[in-house]
């Protein structure tokens, strides 16, 4: 039986950390979109730190969005608070 992070939410969609584990994983997310922001001012180019921070934040988002849905109990689908 797998271990989840996540429980779904009560009303609306996604998940919110039920486990220490899924709110490591939030904080580490977190730190991994300042990360991103505060490495591009290093970058002298302008469209080229654009897209750095463009790319960061898609595979940042990808990565949590995609562990989220895995680790969380029941799926995500709407909720009206009624279910």
């Amino acid at each position: 039986m797998p271990r989840y992070w996540f429980r779904q939410k009560q009303l609306g969609y996604g998940p919110t950390p039920s486990t220490w584990q899924g709110w490591l994983f939030m904080s580490f997310s977190c730190l991994a979109v300042f990360a991103v922001i505060l490495s591009a001012p290093a970058i002298r180019d302008n469209l080229l730190r654009a897209a750095w921070v463009v790319l960061g934040l898609s595979i940042t988002v990808l990565v949590t969005v995609t562990v989220s849905r895995l680790k969380t109990e029941g799926g995500w689908r709407w909720r009206n608070g009624q279910d």
